[in-house]
């Protein structure tokens, strides 16, 4: 079987984020599974990401269809072509757009409407809709008018390729130190200002707490200006965008993963968090209480529920130890080649 992807996201960690994520692990556990992925992405570049996915998709009108079994578009890129080939198409939803920008003002929500308004045609147009979480599935059915998604195929983690990082970059958490670590793209649905006043709160209450933040994004000129006037210095250390060998010695250096985001449609850091055996702090909302079964998760917008959420781990080695041994038990549901067949099932079954 030949499976073409069609997907605008950069294809690479630092700009890609958890959605190059998953659709670089699907591509290799369905190539592992002997299916033949070819994957169809912007050969050009432009500063305006809106304008790069929209000429993107216009020139995928004149592509050949030909010469696979089956299309899956990821999120808004296909909706030109859905329907119209006689090739059989699946949208596959990793990020409700029209949920997302919920969160945003100004031109950012303005071009993200554009987007939303290209999924919410894709995904009516497609032969199958596929998405991450029984959340997404919701919001695709609100937000887009959509009788009912398809299917639900989570997303999935290549638990060998982390447990070879992890025995590359070994680290231990510094018994002098209690580290926060958190990594993701710096967006206002993130949270990342909760995460700052509650080191604010902390760092009376817990001398030697450090919390260390990943990422970048547009959000990173407010957090510095908090980061400042809460004189965070001495706290909080930015680490910017760093390698997959720096993330995962600072997955296994930390003692404990926290991440205060209400908009999630999946969340694949938690289950990096989990295959470090890292417990979680996180929010109630969105898609995060799917995929944290066994984390601490308070009330969304508090960063006062937040920091006493870190400060019981804090105070209670031994739930942080039960916590992580389950988080290890059960990432092992969303390993890579289990997921991957999964989702080869539900295609077959459209074929």
């Amino acid at each position: 079987m030949k499976v073409r992807f069609l997907t605008s996201t950069p294809l690479n960690a630092v700009k890609g984020s958890g959605t190059y994520a998953g659709i670089a692990t699907l591509a290799g556990g369905l190539r592992a599974l002997g299916v033949d992925v070819e994957i169809v992405a912007p050969d050009f570049d432009f500063p305006i990401h809106t304008l790069r996915r929209l000429v993107f998709n216009e020139r995928l009108w004149w592509r050949d269809a030909s010469g696979c079994d089956v299309v899956v578009g990821f999120d808004m890129d296909g909706y030109r072509v859905a329907g119209r080939r006689g090739v059989p198409h699946v949208a596959s939803i990793k990020g409700v757009i029209a949920d997302e920008m919920r969160f945003e003002h100004g031109t950012t929500r303005m071009t993200m409407s554009v987007q939303a308004a290209c999924e919410r045609r894709h995904v009516r147009e497609a032969d199958l809709v596929m998405t991450t979480s029984r959340y997404a599935a919701s919001r695709l059915e609100e937000l887009y008018q959509i009788s009912k998604v398809g299917s639900i195929v989570p997303e999935l983690i290549d638990l060998a390729a982390w447990q070879m990082l992890f025995e590359r970059n070994p680290a231990e958490p510094d018994p002098a130190r209690f580290t926060v670590f958190c990594v993701c793209r710096f967006y206002p649905r993130k949270r990342l200002h909760l995460l700052l006043r509650a080191a604010a709160r902390l760092r009376e209450r817990i001398p030697e707490l450090e919390v260390r933040i990943a990422g970048g994004g547009p959000e990173w000129t407010k957090l510095n200006a908090l980061w400042r006037q809460e004189r965070l210095e001495n706290t909080v250390k930015w680490l910017g965008d760093v390698s997959q060998d720096h993330l995962a010695h600072e997955y296994r250096q930390c003692d404990i993963f926290c991440l205060p985001s209400v908009q999630e449609g999946f969340g694949i850091v938690f289950l990096e968090a989990m295959a470090a055996g890292k417990p979680i702090v996180a929010v109630r909302a969105a898609a995060v209480p799917e995929v944290v079964e066994q984390g601490v998760l308070v009330e969304p917008e508090s960063d006062e529920a937040l920091a006493e959420a870190i400060l019981a781990l804090y105070g209670d080695a031994a739930k942080r130890v039960t916590l992580a041994e389950a988080g290890r038990s059960i990432v092992e549901r969303y390993a890579a080649p289990r997921v991957a067949r999964l989702f080869l099932y539900e295609v077959q079954s459209l074929l």
